[in-house]
């Protein structure tokens, strides 16, 4: 992640669980390198429900609040990865619900962009990146999320289900629908990488962490 502070950066290789332990013992500024780890993560879930980047970063700061001041009841049945994103999906419904709103995809993006691309390219390229953000954005509520979780950020069936408390059939079923329904957006665009939709990184991934250092530090 960019602009990671130099206590992060020389802790980013340890485990989740390490992490967590330490933080759990009074070393709360290593909470700092969980945010980085996950913020990506956590805002394309976010915004995948709310469909808008502000109240994602919004959503973000309560999640990694809530789930601080919760830290000793982690009992690690879940990977901690799991049990953030979950705890970040169900303040995103949360927010939902007090706002009162009621061959596949990886195959049409599966032609990277050459670092070689001319400026023309490389337009086409951003073009067709919000393309794809439009098109996800489109999807329906239960069809989007699961598709965010499962194609951009790579999660599995096992642990989208955990975080979205839906069942593995549920998971398959709404993953095969989201890609016919972008299928029939996109099937005549490439050159585009989903790993590249909802970038979350700089300056918001700096915000995000300043907001939550500031308001666990009330809470120690």
């Amino acid at each position: 992640m960019d602009s990671m502070s130099s206590l992060a950066a020389t802790t980013e290789l340890l485990p989740d669980e390490e992490v967590v332990a330490r933080v759990r013992s009074g070393e709360a500024s290593l909470y700092e390198v969980l945010m980085r780890r996950y913020n990506q993560r956590l805002f394309r879930v976010t915004r995948a429900i709310l469909r808008d980047d502000s109240e994602a970063e919004d959503v973000m700061q309560d999640a990694y609040v809530r789930a601080f001041e919760h830290l000793s009841g982690f009992a690690g049945e879940a990977k901690f990865s799991t049990w953030l994103t979950k705890i970040a999906v169900h303040e995103a419904l949360h927010r939902l619900r007090k706002r009162a709103r009621t061959r596949d995809l990886e195959s049409i993006m599966s032609t990277a962009a050459s670092k070689e691309r001319s400026p023309e390219l490389q337009s086409y390229d951003r073009e067709l990146r919000a393309a794809l953000e439009r098109a996800i954005d489109r999807l329906p509520d239960g069809y989007r999320t699961v598709f965010v979780l499962r194609v951009i950020e790579g999660l599995d069936v096992a642990d989208t289900a955990a975080v979205l408390e839906l069942g593995l059939e549920a998971v398959k079923t709404r993953l095969h629908r989201a890609r016919a329904l972008l299928r029939r957006d996109l099937q005549h665009r490439a050159g585009i990488e989903a790993s590249r939709a909802f970038s979350f990184a700089g300056d918001r991934c700096d915000r995000v962490v300043a907001g939550v250092l500031g308001r666990i530090g009330n809470v120690r």
